[in-house]
């Protein structure tokens, strides 16, 4: 089991990734793909058309996300945690992701849908928004 930790910036404010990362609309939009997700800890999600479920664990408005990311046969629990704080760039937001006990055999294909497939979803979105 592995750990990745990495620091995304996106070109808008925390409130906005926030959002960008909790409402199932706005998740569509970015993703391109069906999304179920609620701000109720304890509530079940899932995205890209089911291929990340979990449970949401925790949430601190515009600042932070604990989810329990769902890998079968896995012993142990796989923990998403997003924070946010301002960016270096005005109007910017930096996002501190890190995810906990990844299985070796998926650990490269997570990195790789991390920076290819959901952030710079997310940074092509805020991106056309700007």
């Amino acid at each position: 089991m592995k750990t990745f930790k990495k620091y995304f910036e996106l070109p808008t404010s925390p409130d906005q990734v926030y959002l960008a990362l909790t409402n199932p609309m706005t998740i569509q939009l970015w993703s391109g793909a069906e999304a179920q997700m609620s701000t109720e800890e304890g509530s079940e999600f899932s995205l890209f058309d089911g291929d990340i479920c979990g449970k949401n664990l925790e949430f601190e408005e515009n600042k932070k996300i604990v989810q329990h990311w769902y890998f079968e046969g896995e012993p142990e629990e796989s923990i998403v945690t997003f924070k946010l704080h301002p960016g270096k760039r005005p109007d910017s937001t930096s996002i501190e992701l890190s995810q906990t006990n990844i299985p070796d055999e998926a650990f490269e294909d997570m990195i790789d849908g991390w920076n290819d497939i959901y952030f710079a979803s997310l940074e092509e979105f805020f991106e056309e928004e700007a």
